[in-house]
């Protein structure tokens, strides 16, 4: 493996999955290789799915350090959605092959780490590193889903990813929650109280 210079050792870390009502939460922490630049770079929400599927690839295979991890739902509902996305945002930077001298955070809030870290607010927006972390978390949790999609047919997961859309709520309203949904967010708590009344 190359010699890295410390100066570029700063990882992007960001999360998908803080609004779905059901599904962990996922977090990606990315060191870029700057000798080896990735075109097109951007915050995933505004990538097409053929696009982050193309960028994913490229991160994988260009940067020099990445990873994932998550947070599951009882950990969501146990500790609630913002230290369950700090946590994953932990565990990810943790997880690096090469450990950073800096981790740039998306966000307003840093998860503690052994490193410095500096939040900033839309970064996935301004820095590559945070970009190309944003489009790993989000590939890996549309995966996660496709695959809970398998598990939970009649919820529809690979439509909506777990979002509240109107869909997602009249099969929630339909069926009740199963056990992949956050009974601590609101929409789903309702509905937990309905089931186990009926």
């Amino acid at each position: 493996m190359q010699e890295v210079s410390q100066e570029h050792l700063i990882a992007g870390v960001d999360e998908a999955g803080r609004g779905p009502l059901a599904g962990p939460v996922i977090a990606a922490a990315v060191i870029l290789n700057p000798d080896r630049p990735i075109e097109g770079l951007a915050d995933s929400k505004k990538l097409s799915g053929k696009q982050r599927e193309k960028l994913f690839q490229e991160i994988r295979q260009h940067a020099l350090a990445w990873t994932v991890a998550r947070a599951r739902v009882f950990e969501i509902d146990k500790i609630n959605i913002l230290q369950a996305s700090l946590l994953a945002m932990q565990r990810a930077v943790v997880g690096l092959k090469l450990q950073p001298r800096l981790a740039l955070i998306d966000g307003n809030k840093c998860p503690r780490l052994s490193c410095s870290a500096r939040a900033i607010i839309q970064g996935d927006q301004s820095e590559p590193a945070i970009s190309a972390a944003s489009i790993i978390a989000k590939v890996f949790r549309d995966r996660i889903m496709l695959m809970l999609d398998k598990k939970y047919p009649q919820y529809a997961f690979a439509q909506h990813k777990g979002y509240p859309t109107s869909l997602h709520m009249d099969l929630l309203r339909k069926h009740g929650p199963c056990r992949v949904h956050r009974r601590s967010f609101a929409p789903v708590a309702q509905y937990v109280l309905e089931f186990n009344d009926s």
